[in-house]
C-alpha cells in the first residue's frame, strides 16, 4: 500500500535520538508535501520529499499498521552514481561504485595530477576520500584525553589495538601499527595537556598521532596498501596562534638530510616534530624518529605491494602533516631497490603556514601532493606570515626571503565558505570557523565554486555541534555535546565511584632502535 498526500500542512514535530515524535507549539520548517518512491524500493513505502529547511516525514506500513519515523532535514535526496543518495552514508550500490572506481582512479585522487579539474565541480569520489581522511584525523580528537582530572591526561583514551572499535570505526578497514608521542620545551597552550594527579603515567609527553595501514580488504578496496599518518592539533578552545608567529629556521638544524640551508620551517612546528626526552619512556625517541622508523617498516613489510602514503591532520596537526611528509620524502625512505617512489600526499584541514617559499619549492621538488582545506572565515591558515606570505608578487617574496617572518603557503587550497551551509549560523567564536567537523560538514555540501550548497554524503549534522555551538538553534542540536561518560569515573564492587583502570599505552616496537641505525639517525 502507497500513501499520496499533497496540499497538506504537517503538524510540528520533533524527534528525539530514538527517533519517537512529540509535537512542539511551532514549526519553524515551511513544508511543501509531494509524493515519491521510497529509496528503500520497497513499494509499500512511500516517501514525502520538501524543500531545503523543511521537514520529512516517511509513513511506512508494517504489519497492517502505520509507523511513523522522522528523517532529518539535512538528509537530502541527491543523484550519485547514477542512483538517489540518502540517509546515514552511502549505500551498498553506491559503496561498491565507489570503490570499483577509486581502484582505477586513486593516483589521481591521491593528487597524481595536483587534482586538477576535481575541486570545481567538486569531484564526488574526492569528496568523499576527502571526508575519509578528515574522519580519521577527528579521530585524534575523539580519542585524546584531555581531562585534567584523569590520571591519564594526555594520552589516548585506547589500546592500539582497540582504537577504531573504541570510536566505532571498524568498519574503515585500518589497523593502528604505532601510537605516536611528543614532547616540547616550547609554549603551546591547549596542545600539551597535564594531569593535575600526583603521579600520572607520563609528565613530559602527550599522544600526538597515530599510524595506520589498510588492511587486506580495505586495500583491495582502495586498489593500493595505504599508509595513513593522522596528527593531533589543539584540544581547547582558547587562541593558540600568538606562540606560533615565531621565526623561521632551517629544517637542517634538526638533522633533516636537506642540502640547502635556506629551506626553512617555523621553529614551533620543528621542536614539537624533533624534540626527545631521553629519560621519559614516550619520548625517548622523538615524533620524527618515531614516524621515519615506522614506515620504515611497513615500507618493507609491504615491499611487493603497491603501496601510498597518506598523511593528514587539523590546525597544529596540519602543519605537522606537512614537515612530516617533507621530512620523509627528504630522507628517501619512500624510495624502493627498484628506486620507485611511493606517492606521499598530505590532506590538511584549517592548516597555518609551516615554511618560506624555498620551503615550498623543495616540497615540490620532491613530489609531495598536498591538499589543504580551509574555511575563508578562519584566521589559523592566514598565520603565520600576516604580511609577507605567499600573495605578495613573487618578486617582492624572493627579495624578501632573508626575513625570518617571510612565509608561504604549499600545495593546493580548496576554499569552503561556511556562509553557503544553510544549517550554520553567524558566531562571533572563532573556533567554530576553525571545527574540523564543520570542515567536513562544508566538504559534504560543497560541489563548486558558485553552486547551490547541498549535503549527498548524508553526514549527520548534528556532528558539528559536537565540540562548539555552530547549528541554527532551531536544529535543536545542544552545543558541545560529545562528552565522556561519568569523566572514566566507574563503581566499583562495594559501591564507591573510583577512577577507572585501563590499559592505554603501547611501548614502541623492538625494531626502532635498528631502524634508526639504519636512517643514520643515532648509532
Amino acid at each position: 500500500m502507497s500513501i499520496s498526500l499533497s496540499n497538506m500542512q504537517a503538524l510540528p514535530f520533533t524527534t528525539n535520538h530514538n527517533n519517537n515524535l512529540s509535537i512542539r507549539p511551532e514549526n519553524p520548517f515551511p513544508v511543501t508535501l509531494s509524493t515519491q518512491k521510497y529509496p528503500s524500493g520497497r513499494p509499500e513505502d512511500a516517501i514525502l520529499t520538501t524543500k531545503p529547511s523543511s521537514v520529512v516525514q516517511v509513513l511506512s506500513r508494517t504489519n497492517d499498521a502505520l509507523s511513523y519515523t522522522m528523517i532529518e532535514p539535512w538528509r537530502e535526496t541527491g543523484v550519485e552514481y547514477g542512483r538517489e543518495v540518502y540517509g546515514p552514508g552511502p549505500g551498498p550500490v553506491m559503496k561498491e561504485r565507489a570503490d570499483n572506481e577509486l581502484v582505477g582512479r586513486w593516483r589521481e585522487i591521491h593528487g597524481e595530477n595536483d587534482w586538477a579539474g576535481l575541486l570545481d565541480p567538486m569531484d564526488s569520489l574526492l569528496r568523499a576520500e576527502l571526508i575519509r581522511y578528515g574522519e580519521m584525523a577527528q579521530a585524534c580528537y575523539d580519542a585524546f584525553d584531555f581531562d585534567p582530572f584523569s590520571k591519564y591526561c594526555g594520552s589516548c583514551r585506547y589500546s592500539r589495538h582497540m582504537f577504531f572499535k573504541g570510536l566505532e570505526m571498524e568498519d574503515y578497514g585500518y589497523d593502528v601499527t604505532r601510537y605516536l608521542y611528543a614532547t616540547s620545551n616550547i609554549n603551546l597552550p591547549n596542545f600539551f595537556r597535564n594531569s593535575r594527579w600526583p603521579k600520572v603515567w607520563s609528565k613530559n609527553a602527550n599522544w600526538i598521532g597515530y599510524v595506520a595501514v589498510s588492511n587486506d580488504e580495505r586495500s583491495k578496496q582502495l586498489g593500493r596498501r595505504d599508509i595513513s599518518i593522522s596528527w593531533r592539533g589543539t584540544v581547547t578552545r582558547r587562541e593558540w596562534v600568538h606562540d606560533l608567529m615565531d621565526f623561521l629556521r632551517p629544517v637542517s638544524d634538526e638533522k633533516i638530510p636537506c642540502p640547502d640551508q635556506n629551506v626553512k620551517a617555523e621553529s614551533g612546528f620543528l621542536d614539537l616534530y624533533a624534540d626527545k626526552d631521553p629519560d621519559c619512556r614516550y619520548c625517548k625517541f622523538s615524533a620524527r624518529e618515531q614516524i621515519l622508523t615506522e614506515v620504515k617498516r611497513l615500507l618493507e613489510l609491504y615491499h611487493d605491494e603497491e603501496v601510498s602514503i597518506t598523511i593528514t591532520g587539523h590546525s597544529l596537526g596540519s602543519a605537522l602533516a606537512i614537515l612530516s611528509a617533507y621530512d620523509i620524502a627528504e630522507t628517501g625512505i619512500h624510495i624502493g631497490s627498484s628506486n620507485r617512489a611511493t606517492p606521499i600526499s598530505v590532506i590538511s584541514f584549517s592548516g597555518p603556514r609551516v615554511g618560506n617559499l624555498r620551503f615550498k619549492e623543495r616540497l615540490e621538488e620532491l613530489g609531495v601532493k598536498v591538499l589543504r582545506v580551509v574555511n575563508v572565515h578562519d584566521m589559523v591558515p592566514k598565520a603565520p606570515g600576516l604580511v609577507i606570505n605567499e600573495k605578495l608578487p613573487s618578486g617582492y617574496l624572493k627579495l624578501a626571503q632573508w626575513s625570518p617572518w617571510s612565509y608561504c603557503h604549499v600545495g593546493v587550497e580548496l576554499a569552503l565558505d561556511h556562509k553557503n551551509s544553510l544549517f550554520l549560523k553567524d558566531t562571533n567564536d572563532p573556533t567554530c570557523s576553525h571545527n574540523l567537523e564543520a570542515h567536513l560538514h562544508l566538504l559534504d555540501g560543497y560541489h563548486g565554486k558558485g553552486k547551490r550548497f547541498h549535503l549527498t554524503m548524508g553526514r549527520d549534522i548534528a556532528l558539528v555541534n559536537k565540540s562548539c555551538d555552530f547549528l541554527k538553534d532551531h536544529y535543536q542540536i545542544p552545543p558541545y555535546w560529545r562528552q565522556d561518560q561519568n569523566r572514566g569515573m566507574i563503581r566499583s564492587k562495594d559501591g564507591r565511584w573510583i577512577q577507572e583502570e585501563r590499559h592505554i599505552l603501547d611501548d614502541h616496537p623492538d625494531c626502532t632502535h635498528h631502524h634508526l641505525k639504519q636512517l643514520g639517525l643515532t648509532h
